[in-house]
């Protein structure tokens, strides 16, 4: 199934949808029809400048959602949520799908409504995420902060084209799986969602105000797929150390170009990044119980194991041995 849609600030996601699928919507509520899954959409609304829209549902076959740009500049802020179990493919500019996570399959996606994407979720699999949309005056004024730095600076800017990816922590999850759960017939679960919505906010917006404060690149949506692509291929062989001079060939940038735009969308140097995805995939594996120590570091390419173990210490505070005891 794929669904098409302009993201101007006043489109409905929820009544268009609805309209796409022939599915009724009763207060706020949309409840997929048993002939394509099971499951719900419910939209939120707490004024014309702030918004969420909850998806929860399984559907029989593949859905795709193409997100067209909006050619209105930076009017509308999208916080994506996505706690799935399984991959999500995702493609900016109609260049091909790329899975965004290989294991850990939550993201958090910050953009501005003028990038055109699009997202799979796979059939079979129940599909989970928030999205949050919020004007850039709203948002200013729930920071209510008067020294941003330039990542912040940039998302409530005026005009302004951006996209950032964020980890979604423990504490983000959790708040997540409370949303998802409020009873809804209670008199109070609107106001609490909103309290929630808005912590929610707070814990994104935190990590992205301790990134290092730069000069803004813009991004348009042939960037954003080549920093896709390139992070692809950085995680498709942990083994290997990326080379700088390499991606940008493949990327058709310059090397100055990437490693700006890479590290303001990720939030970390494209080295910097391949070690994180190297820690993680040594703590997946020594996790799973079925690998030693050393099958596991030369499987990543460690050719000494104590420099794996030193490093492997930095990231999780203890050595990859007591880890693997331990998990």
């Amino acid at each position: 199934m794929i669904f098409s849609f302009s993201a101007t600030p006043d489109f409905d996601f929820l009544t268009q949808f609805a309209r796409h699928i022939q599915a009724p919507v009763h207060n706020d509520l949309m409840t997929m029809p048993g002939q394509l899954g099971q499951g719900h959409i419910r939209r939120l609304a707490f004024g014309p400048e702030f918004k969420i829209t909850i998806h929860h549902y399984l559907l029989q076959e593949d859905l795709i959602i193409k997100r067209n740009s909006s050619g209105l500049g930076n009017e509308l802020i999208t916080v994506f949520f996505y706690s799935n179990e399984q991959s999500l493919g995702i493609a900016f500019n109609d260049n091909p799908l790329v899975l965004f996570s290989n294991r850990d399959d939550s993201a958090i996606q910050v953009t501005s409504n003028d990038l055109s994407s699009t997202i799979r979720f796979p059939a079979n699999h129940y599909i989970n995420y928030v999205v949050v949309a919020i004007t850039p005056p709203y948002l200013t004024a729930l920071l209510a902060v008067k020294d941003l730095n330039s990542v912040l600076q940039t998302i409530t800017g005026s005009g302004n084209s951006f996209l950032f990816f964020e980890s979604m922590t423990a504490e983000t999850k959790l708040l997540l799986k409370n949303i998802a759960a409020v009873n809804m017939n209670d008199n109070l679960s609107r106001f609490y969602i909103q309290i929630k919505v808005q912590e929610l906010l707070y814990l994104i917006f935190h990590q992205l105000s301790s990134r290092e404060s730069a000069a803004y690149q813009s991004i348009n949506s042939a960037d954003a797929e080549r920093l896709l692509y390139i992070r692809n291929e950085i995680l498709s062989d942990l083994s290997v150390p990326p080379v700088l001079r390499e991606l940008a060939q493949i990327a058709a940038m310059s090397e100055t170009k990437l490693k700006q735009l890479f590290k303001q969308t990720f939030g970390s140097t494209v080295y910097n990044y391949y070690q994180q995805a190297r820690m993680e995939e040594a703590a997946f594996l020594l996790k799973q119980g079925k690998r030693s120590v050393a099958e596991v570091g030369y499987e990543l390419g460690f050719s000494n194991l104590s420099h794996f173990s030193r490093l492997f210490e930095k990231h999780y505070g203890l050595n990859p041995k007591r880890f693997s005891t331990q998990s």
